[in-house]
């Protein structure tokens, strides 16, 4: 499972709550600049708690924050990590 969401996650299967999740997951981090309030209301539309929300735009949030921190340190990719 774990390989076909790393492939493609939009055809992996998921539930659709997951696949809300995922996308909102992905357009934060790509273009967090274009996310609107819909973004949020699809969210809750899949059955997401406002708790819930704040913990999935924490997360994107502080992985998006540890990724440009160890790539401004030019910190190197842990071996087990493909450099695609």
């Amino acid at each position: 499972m774990a390989a076909r969401i790393e492939r493609d996650y939009e055809s992996a299967g998921l539930s659709s709550k997951r696949l809300e999740m995922l996308r909102y997951a992905e357009k934060l981090t790509r273009t967090p600049g274009a996310m609107v309030p819909d973004d949020v209301k699809r969210l809750r539309d899949a059955g997401f708690s406002e708790v819930d929300i704040l913990h999935i735009a924490e997360v994107v949030g502080y992985f998006a924050y540890a990724n440009r921190i160890a790539d401004g340190l030019g910190i190197p990719l842990e071996d087990w990590i493909p450099d695609d």
